[in-house]
C-alpha cells in the first residue's frame, strides 16, 4: 500500500522533468534553426565595350554599306534629321570625307534602347587597319582610330619546285615576302633560272591586327641554297637604316636595285638579234622587256636626275634617268608618267616614276628596260655594279652578335618563331 502511495507521489515530479526537457529541446530546436545573418555579395557585371565605346544597356545594329549608298541614306531611317547629317559631314571632312563610304565595307549603328533606336555613334570601317568614329550625341565630330599592329617574327622554308613566288604561296606567304626577298638576293642570285630542288628559309617580321595578318616588315635574315651553293643575308643597321649583309659582312646589295618592277616575268631579253613582233623584222634588242599588267607601278633603279619624261613614237612614254657620270637608265611604253616626274627632277632608289603599259611600239603591256654604261648600252641584268659599302670595322663585332643571333633564329623546324611582339600605339585623330 505505501508503494502505491509512492508511486502517485512521483508520478507528477516524473511527469515535470518531461515537461522540462520538451521545452529546453524545443528551445535548442528554435535556437538551432533560427536565421543567421547571412553575407549578402552583390556581383557587378563587368562593362561591355566595343571600338573603345562603352555599350552597356545599348543596342547595335551592324550592317553592310550598299551600293550608292551615302551617309543620309544609312541615318535617315533613324529620324537622323538631314541639317544633323550635313554638319556632320562638314565637321569630318578634315578626318574623313563621307563621299568616300565604299560599298562592301561594315559600318556599326551604336543607339540608345528607345522607340526609334536613336544612333549615338555611328562607326565606319575603311580598312581593317583603320576605324572612324562619327559622334552624334553630345556634339558632332569624327575621330579615326588606328587599330593596335602587332608584330611577330616568322620563318617559312620551302623547296623550289616551279618558281620561287609558287612556292612560297604553297607555305603560305604573300606576293610581298616574293618582292622583299628578290630585292634583297636580286644581285647574288638570279631568281629568273632558279633550279629545281633549290632551298631556302627566310626570316621576317608580319604585321597582324587581330590575328589577321595585314603586311610584312623587316626581313630580318635569309638562306638560299641555288644550285648548291650557299647565300646569306642578314639585316644589320650601322646608323643610317637597315641595309643586309652576307655571313662575311660584305653588302649583299649594290648602288641600284636589279629590277624596275617588283618581282616579274622577264618576256624577252637584251639581245643583238630578235624578231621584232611589230616590225617583223631582226634587229637588235638593247633592252629587257618586263611583263606585267597595265598600271604596274615602275620604280627607278636609283637616285639621279630625270633627263626626259616624255613622249615619242617608238618609245610611247618614257622616262630616262642619269645617275651618274657612269650609268644611265631608260623606262619605255609606260600607260603614264608619274605626277611630278619631269625632266631636271631628282629621283631616289625606288621612287615612283610611271606605269606600266603599251604606248608606243608595243604589241602589250609591258616595261622594256634599257641600261648605259659608260654612254653604251648594255645588258642591265648582267652589268657589274659596285656594291654598297660593307660592315664598317667599328660595327664588326655588333655586326657579329647580331648575324649569330638570326643564325639561332633561323635554326628552329618550326615554321612559326614564337617571340615577344613589337606592338604600335594605338593613335587618335579628332
Amino acid at each position: 500500500m505505501k508503494l502505491k502511495y509512492f508511486f502517485i507521489l512521483l508520478f507528477p515530479a516524473f511527469l515535470s522533468v518531461l515537461v522540462f526537457f520538451y521545452y529546453q529541446t524545443d528551445n535548442i530546436q528554435e535556437e538551432t534553426s533560427a536565421p543567421v545573418d547571412s553575407l549578402v555579395i552583390e556581383i557587378t557585371p563587368e562593362p561591355q565595350y566595343l571600338f573603345g565605346i562603352q555599350i552597356d544597356s545599348l543596342i547595335i545594329i551592324e550592317d553592310i554599306v550598299k551600293k550608292n549608298q551615302s551617309l543620309s541614306d544609312i541615318l535617315l531611317p533613324y529620324q537622323v534629321d538631314p541639317q544633323t547629317i550635313f554638319t556632320l559631314a562638314k565637321s569630318s571632312k578634315d578626318v574623313f570625307d563621307v563621299r568616300k563610304m565604299n560599298a562592301g565595307k561594315k559600318y556599326t549603328l551604336i543607339c540608345n534602347p528607345d522607340s526609334i533606336n536613336t544612333p549615338r555613334k555611328l562607326v565606319y570601317e575603311p580598312s581593317i587597319a583603320e576605324y572612324i568614329i562619327f559622334h552624334l550625341d553630345d556634339s558632332l565630330y569624327a575621330e579615326s582610330v588606328k587599330k593596335e599592329i602587332t608584330v611577330i617574327e616568322k620563318v617559312l622554308e620551302g623547296v623550289i619546285d616551279h618558281s620561287l613566288s609558287v612556292s612560297i604561296e604553297d607555305i603560305g606567304g604573300s606576293v610581298q615576302l616574293t618582292n622583299d626577298m628578290v630585292d634583297v638576293l636580286a644581285w647574288q642570285i638570279d631568281f629568273f633560272r632558279l633550279q629545281k630542288g633549290d632551298t631556302f628559309k627566310v626570316l621576317f617580321e608580319e604585321k597582324q591586327i587581330e590575328g589577321q595578318a595585314i603586311g610584312i616588315g623587316d626581313i630580318l635574315a635569309i638562306h638560299f641554297e641555288h644550285s648548291g651553293n650557299p647565300f646569306y643575308a642578314f639585316a644589320f643597321d650601322q646608323g643610317e637604316g637597315i641595309s643586309y649583309f652576307d655571313e662575311k659582312g660584305e653588302n649583299v646589295r649594290r648602288a641600284f636595285l636589279k629590277y624596275p618592277l617588283e618581282f616579274s616575268r622577264i618576256s624577252s631579253r637584251y639581245t643583238l638579234n630578235r624578231f621584232h613582233p611589230v616590225q617583223k623584222r631582226y634587229k637588235a634588242h638593247l633592252g629587257t622587256d618586263f611583263a606585267a599588267p597595265t598600271g604596274t607601278p615602275i620604280r627607278s633603279v636609283g637616285q639621279g636626275i630625270v633627263l626626259e619624261a616624255r613622249y615619242s613614237k617608238n618609245n610611247g612614254n618614257f622616262v630616262k634617268v642619269r645617275h651618274n657620270a657612269t650609268y644611265t637608265t631608260q623606262y619605255l611604253h609606260m600607260s603614264k608618267i608619274a605626277n611630278g616626274i619631269r625632266a631636271g627632277q631628282k629621283v631616289g632608289a625606288g621612287q615612283l616614276i610611271g606605269y606600266v603599259g603599251s604606248t608606243g611600239l608595243a604589241t602589250g603591256a609591258h616595261l622594256c628596260y634599257r641600261f648605259w654604261k659608260n654612254g653604251v648600252q648594255v645588258d642591265a641584268l648582267s652589268v657589274k655594279i659596285p656594291p654598297a659599302k660593307p660592315v664598317e670595322e667599328t660595327q664588326l663585332e655588333a655586326f657579329e652578335k647580331t648575324k649569330q643571333a638570326l643564325m639561332d633564329r633561323l635554326s628552329p623546324k618550326t615554321n612559326v618563331i614564337a617571340s615577344v611582339a613589337k606592338v604600335n600605339s594605338v593613335t587618335k585623330v579628332n
